[in-house]
């Protein structure tokens, strides 16, 4: 017996990185269902600029600032937002950054960085969530844990090597906590974007030629919305032509390198300005 669509009618939701991109994106989709949501990012301004646009679609927000890599943050705001909503149907593990580069050429630091907001952040935050999901996973049957991924953890990228590896972190854990939450009440789904037009993309120099061609982040994140209400768990909202080298990757890896060989140069140089952090 198939479950039932996932509602996502006023739920309360903890989104960090709202303060632009994929995750404002998200909050004014959930705005739209009047989700009441806690607004997570590093720059007051932008969450206070996204909680203005959930007002103006039907939602309410309340916004926390935070440098989640900080000692004691997630567990913080995760606490805060509880206080602030009343509870938590829905977390969504959106912030992450990248330095794309040979990996020679990136600072330690960078590479520190990367590991700590893209994949220690969505643990620590999980870890102190859990509890509330499923509270609200029992009560309800539709709470939700929500990863967002990348496709470099599904295909790993020359020049994204760190990035890539945080990624597929993601996809493993958000794959083992899904079984230990299974019949809990709280679905877990993670989400491939793809490369999209936001403000993470703005340094690169690498286009459509290259397998970088940038999709509008509103119609990226209805696909997402889409595929949550459908209860999907993976959910990739990919172009075709990068679906399509996931595939022969699983299928003849190889292959995979021998295509991308002949415009490495190209893409080392367009992608060496890559930087979010």
């Amino acid at each position: 017996m198939s479950s039932p669509p996932l509602d996502l009618q006023g739920r309360r939701t903890l989104i960090t990185g709202a303060g632009s991109g994929i995750g404002r994106a998200l909050a004014l989709e959930l705005a739209a269902r009047h989700g009441t949501l806690a607004l997570a990012g590093r720059r007051p301004e932008p969450l206070a600029e996204t909680a203005t646009l959930v007002a103006e679609r039907g939602g309410t927000a309340h916004t926390i600032t935070s440098d989640l890599t900080a000692d004691g943050e997630p567990e913080r705001v995760v606490t805060e937002a509880v206080a602030a909503l009343g509870g938590l149907d829905i977390l969504v593990n959106n912030a992450g950054n990248v330095r794309a580069a040979a990996l020679e050429d990136i600072d330690v630091a960078d590479i520190r960085a990367m590991i700590e907001l893209n994949l220690l952040v969505p643990i620590l935050m999980t870890r102190a969530a859990l509890l509330h999901l499923r509270a609200a996973g029992a009560q309800h049957g539709h709470a939700a844990l929500v990863g967002i991924a990348a496709s470099a953890g599904l295909l790993g990228t020359p020049f994204y090597a760190t990035y890539a590896a945080t990624k597929a972190g993601l996809i493993r854990f958000d794959e083992a906590v899904r079984r230990e939450l299974y019949g809990s009440g709280v679905h877990v789904a993670t989400v491939y974007p793809g490369p999209a037009d936001t403000p993470m993309m703005a340094t690169t120099r690498a286009g459509a030629d290259l397998g970088y061609r940038l999709r509008p982040v509103d119609q990226l994140v209805a696909e997402m919305i889409a595929g949550l209400e459908e209860r999907g768990i993976n959910i990739n909202t990919q172009l075709p032509e990068r679906r399509a080298m996931e595939e022969l990757n699983a299928r003849d890896p190889l292959a995979v390198d021998a295509s991308l060989a002949p415009k490495l140069a190209q893409l080392r140089a367009a992608v060496s300005t890559h930087r979010s952090i």
